[in-house]
């Protein structure tokens, strides 16, 4: 099986929700019409051998798309997030330069800016044979690897979506936010992974809901500040290895 990975480079958020919804969609009608054509031929193939049929798995099928990109500061609410977690005014923040929507995954608020790679899996979780529960432990997994090779021991939180740092400690630090949304197990949304990303920008929210939790990035952890290109390619073949998939780069 392949996952194809684009990069979009530097993209505004609108923007990119809106490819987002539209590879969404595209993967959705893909599966109702692969699952018709599916039945259609299982029906014809049990009606001239005279026995039942079994779907067979295509090793180069495509299960998906990974768009990877940095957005222009903004501030995203879930769903199910709370609105008082945003910390100041909104017609404040054109001030500082950011936005704010308020969109379909779960989680509670976080930023995306420069300097952190977000990444958003369009994926069709049945080929793949997992679950939601399973697919965001393989990114939390793909991120745990990734920074691993920049020496940071990351880790998970009982309870926390994400990638944390000094997850033993009564204060972790999130260093990847992770919120997702499934339809028919088709993914959207994704990650979000600060590598040299200004954590100041998190002071005007509570982040992902916490009151008693920090932030942390690649650079802030290591001094490192590793190329976005670098670390873009590096989530990707994690991803890829975590899923047991190949990646296909556009």
């Amino acid at each position: 099986m392949k996952i194809v990975c684009r990069d979009l480079g530097r993209m505004d958020y609108a923007d990119c929700w809106k490819l987002q919804q539209r590879l969404f969609g595209e993967l959705l009608a893909r599966k109702r019409s692969d699952r018709r054509a599916q039945a259609a031929d299982d029906a014809q193939r049990t009606e001239v051998a005279g026995g039942s049929a079994n779907e067979t798995a295509d090793a180069d099928s495509v299960v998906g798309t990974v768009l990877s990109v940095e957005h222009p500061p903004v501030y995203t609410l879930g769903k199910s997030g709370r609105a008082e977690n945003l910390l100041v005014d909104p017609a404040r923040l054109s001030e500082l330069g950011a936005t704010f929507f308020h969109i379909d995954r779960g989680g509670d608020i976080t930023f995306h800016g420069p300097g952190q790679l977000v990444c958003y899996p369009i994926l069709d979780l049945e080929p793949l044979g997992i679950g939601l529960r399973d697919y965001i432990g393989a990114l939390e997994e793909c991120v745990i690897r990734t920074v691993a090779r920049y020496g940071i021991r990351a880790g998970r939180v009982e309870g926390a979506s994400g990638v944390w740092i000094d997850t033993q400690s009564a204060h972790p630090r999130k260093l990847c936010a992770i919120g997702v949304r499934s339809s028919r197990f088709v993914t959207m949304h994704g990650f979000a992974l600060n590598v040299t990303t200004d954590l100041a920008w998190f002071s005007h929210i509570h982040p992902c809901g916490f009151t008693d939790r920090g932030v942390a990035s690649i650079a802030s952890e290591t001094g490192l500040r590793p190329s976005m290109e670098e670390v873009k390619r590096t989530v990707v073949e994690e991803l890829g290895e975590v899923l047991g998939c190949s990646v296909e780069r556009l």
